[in-house]
């Protein structure tokens, strides 16, 4: 009865089989943690959106950005470029309806109090405990699966605000929350969310860091996993698992098991698209 998340898969669909098999995954007593980013890019959004939703309680799956842009795709509420071309086939398949209602009730952020283990697609603002993370994510969960969800589609684009208050209402608090579970990285010493630095770490301004080396996280000692973060690459700390090691860029596909004292890592190669 193992446990493994599994950084971004992004149509990935043959190395994410692979690590499966690598895994010696079985859907009738294992659990998948899926860190978000299902979609785009890769060349087989359709088929691994078609397989992970097949799996039905066997993979716990949370929203990133780009699951979220096919939404936005799907409803109309922006364009659709070039740029998504690798989701097209995904838009027109006679099941399209049927898989993007089924990613839309996916929720934005899980938690599981036996592992005490927080999973997120980017990360979570440093003022916020797990549970108001989990409230947090919640609302912006509502709108999406019982709201007016074609026009949160549309408003969660943009970088403000780029700081936190139990005061913002609206879509600008939506937006926010959206930023901070499915986008951040850096933050900046006061933690306002900064989007300017997209590489590693490593190479910031002195005046902004990563959000997960905020003074005094208000998650404390839960273990927090997320994806996203392609240049940060894998790590694996006790409150910190880091996923994104860049399948698509033809890095690895990792997948971390989460329910044993030491963590086993596993790998496949990635495919360059």
């Amino acid at each position: 009865m193992a446990v493994y998340a599994i950084g971004d898969i992004q149509g990935c669909y043959d190395p994410f089989r692979e690590l499966l098999d690598a895994i010696d995954f079985d859907p009738a007593s294992d659990t998948l943690w899926l860190a978000g980013d299902l979609v785009n890019r890769g060349p087989k959004s359709l088929k691994t959106l078609r397989f992970i939703k097949s799996l039905g309680a066997s993979a716990i799956t949370v929203l990133g950005n780009h699951d979220l842009h096919l939404l936005a795709l799907w409803v109309g509420s922006v364009r659709f470029g070039k740029r998504f071309g690798t989701l097209e086939k995904l838009l027109s398949a006679p099941d399209a309806d049927e898989l993007c209602d089924w990613l839309r009730h996916r929720p934005l952020a899980h938690y599981d109090k036996n592992l005490d283990t927080l999973l997120v697609h980017a990360g979570t603002h440093p003022d916020w405990s797990v549970k108001k993370t989990l409230a947090r994510a919640a609302e912006v969960e509502h709108e999406l699966r019982h709201g007016d969800f074609e026009t949160l589609l549309e408003k969660m684009y943009g970088n403000a605000p780029a700081s936190w208050s139990g005061k913002l209402k609206g879509y600008k608090r939506l937006r926010f929350i959206i930023n901070c579970v499915t986008r951040m990285r850096m933050i900046t010493v006061d933690n306002k969310l900064n989007f300017t630095h997209r590489g590693t770490p490593w190479r910031a301004r002195k005046n902004i860091l990563p959000w997960y080396e905020a003074d005094n996280r208000a998650t404390g000692t839960t273990r927090v996993v997320f994806g996203h973060w392609s240049q940060l690459g894998l790590v694996v700390l006790p409150e910190l698992i880091s996923l994104d090691t860049g399948c698509l860029w033809g890095r690895q596909l990792s997948a971390v098991r989460l329910d044993k004292r030491k963590p086993r890592i596993v790998q496949v190669e990635g495919q360059r698209t």
